[in-house]
Parts: structure tokens; C-alpha cells; sequence
């Protein structure tokens, strides 16, 4: 019983860890900047700028990190059935 509480600890420690990370790559920065077209996105990969020729395309923006959003929580969800989920970490001791 106690190395389930355990096992609870490790996981929220590792969760608080990958927040922190994730907190940090959120305020880098990428920049890219070719043939008329910019595009900055931060480290937590979602799109800051996007400028073709000068022009500001927000609702692409918008619509890119939807996109990408969706992407990430399909693979999240297909990485989460391969591994069973937390369900076997905790059944396994």
C-alpha cells in the first residue's frame, strides 16, 4: 500500500517537473524569417507571429495552434493506449 503512495509522490513530482519545463519553454523563442514570410513561435511550440510581406495574419495564427493543439492531444491519446495510461504504473508493484 505505501509504495502506491509512493509511486503517487514520484508522479506528482515528475508532473510538477514537466510543468516547470514546460513554464520555461513557453517564454523562448524561435524566429524565422525567409522570403518574405516571419513566423516566431515559443518553445511550447505554439505560434506567436506569423507576417507575410509585412502583413499581420492573426487568424491564421488562431487557426495553426488549433491545429497543432489538436495534433498534440491525438498523439497524447495514441501514446496513452500503447502505455496503458497510469492505470498499469500503478497496478505494476
Amino acid at each position: 500500500m505505501f509504495d502506491k503512495f509512493k509511486q503517487l509522490g514520484q508522479l506528482k513530482k515528475m508532473r510538477d517537473q514537466a510543468l516547470k519545463i514546460q513554464k520555461q519553454l513557453a517564454q523562448e523563442k524561435v524566429e524565422v524569417s525567409e522570403n518574405g514570410v516571419r513566423v516566431v513561435v515559443a518553445g511550447d511550440q505554439k505560434i506567436k507571429i506569423l507576417e507575410i510581406d509585412g502583413s499581420d495574419n492573426s487568424r491564421a495564427v488562431e487557426v495553426l495552434n488549433k491545429a497543432i493543439k489538436k495534433s498534440q492531444q491525438l498523439a497524447a491519446k495514441k501514446l496513452q493506449s500503447m502505455s496503458g495510461g497510469l492505470t498499469g504504473l500503478l497496478q505494476g508493484s
